[in-house]
């Protein structure tokens, strides 16, 4: 048996969620241990690059792993000692908890985002960085197994705790379940141009890791010119744009009056696999900043999931993993991306990318992507 801990929410990241699917349709028992914190990503960020902030983390942490160790004394009374501990995603702090109390149980740490990391890619300098490398630091410390998502972000713990190296675990991230009901039954004909406009989605923070920036040059390229070739009987261009971050501002005013966009702050995680596969394409990520060239985001695998075209960065990590069923483009390239959503309005185009797109889904499930973690788990002899 496996218990999945800590304050974790995989409504909101659905990492964990996809691990626990994984190994639950390998046959393992996993029993959930969550407590959610109730914060977002970017607030914990903001939490930890603002000091002044960090009480009010503090109190909302305490008071879950209060409920926590009621939880773990309670399980242990009906099912005694776990053979694996699962620490979810943002579990900088509870896989501390989790090893105080589990100290003869292997933990295993999904340390997907590297606190230092993420807060130098959104502008952080100097101490403050110090400090969230030293956290990234003890949390992987305290895990007897560091669940990375990329070669690349294995190289990184190698870098930051080289006692730790052999310890990291390359699992993808997989999507789940839901994203996958939500697939379209059928494919819409492409043999010919019917007027349908092609439909683009955008989701996520508008961060530097995201390439915003790019984006926002591409689709002032592309938008007005999808626009004219409508005029002249061409299939024109609509594009969906979710989210917010600090880069947000910026997009808007690059975007301004650029025909054919649709401003969403906000959708229910519940709701974004149906708004995503009501489109053609799916966009991933664009930026060349050094967070950028290591990841493979959500969205990719989401996109996949749903039964959409994916287009994003021409990155190691993301060609490496699901190079032959995406739509490529250089990073931090707007005038590549414009082309490329320009090119996939011919339905001949879309039509081919559709078909490389639906040969990656299976390698997106969440029994696919844990075949890693299984097999690492059935050679420490925890076995379903």
């Amino acid at each position: 048996m496996i218990v999945a801990f800590g304050t974790y929410d995989s409504a909101r990241h659905p990492r964990v969620g996809v691990l626990v699917a994984g190994l639950r349709a390998h046959g393992y028992t996993v029993r959930e241990l969550d407590r959610p914190l109730g914060l977002t990503t970017a607030q914990r960020v903001r939490m930890l690059r603002q000091p002044w902030r960090l009480p009010g983390l503090l109190v909302r942490l305490l008071r879950c792993w209060a409920l926590l160790v009621g939880d773990v004394v309670a399980h242990r009374r009906r099912h005694g000692r776990p053979d694996a501990v699962l620490v979810g995603y943002l579990g900088h702090f509870d896989v501390v908890l989790a090893r105080l109390l589990f100290p003869r149980t292997p933990v295993l740490l999904d340390h997907l985002v590297f606190a230092g990391d993420t807060a130098t890619d959104r502008g952080a300098r100097g101490a403050r960085v110090t400090l969230l490398r030293g956290l990234d630091r003890l949390a992987t410390t305290c895990a007897d197994v560091v669940l990375l998502d990329t070669p690349e972000h294995l190289a990184m713990l190698r870098e930051l705790v080289p006692s730790r190296a052999s310890r990291g675990l390359v699992v993808p991230v997989g999507a789940p379940q839901g994203w996958f009901d939500a697939a379209p039954a059928g494919t819409p004909a492409t043999a010919e141009n019917d007027g349908r406009p092609l439909r683009v989605v955008f989701f996520g923070l508008f961060t530097p890791l995201q390439g915003t920036d790019v984006l926002a040059d591409a689709l002032a390229s592309a938008l007005p010119r999808a626009a004219e070739d409508a005029t002249h009987g061409g299939r024109p261009l609509e594009v969906t744009l979710v989210g917010s971050g600090q880069d947000l501002a910026a997009a808007r005013d690059r975007l301004h009056d650029t025909p054919g966009i649709t401003w969403r702050d906000w959708v229910e995680p519940a709701d974004l696999p149906a708004l995503v596969a009501a489109h053609d394409v799916c966009l991933g990520i664009f930026s060349a900043t050094p967070k950028g060239l290591r990841v493979v985001p959500n969205k990719v695998f989401q996109g996949l999931a749903a039964g959409r075209v994916v287009v994003t960065s021409d990155t190691g990590p993301q060609r490496r993993l699901l190079g032959d069923h995406l739509e490529l483009v250089p990073p931090a390239d707007p005038a590549a991306l414009a082309d490329r959503l320009l090119s996939l309005r011919d339905p001949a185009v879309l039509a081919a990318a559709r078909e490389r797109a639906a040969t990656g889904r299976d390698l997106v499930r969440s029994a696919a992507v844990v075949d890693p973690l299984v097999r690492l788990l059935d050679a420490r002899g925890v076995r379903p």
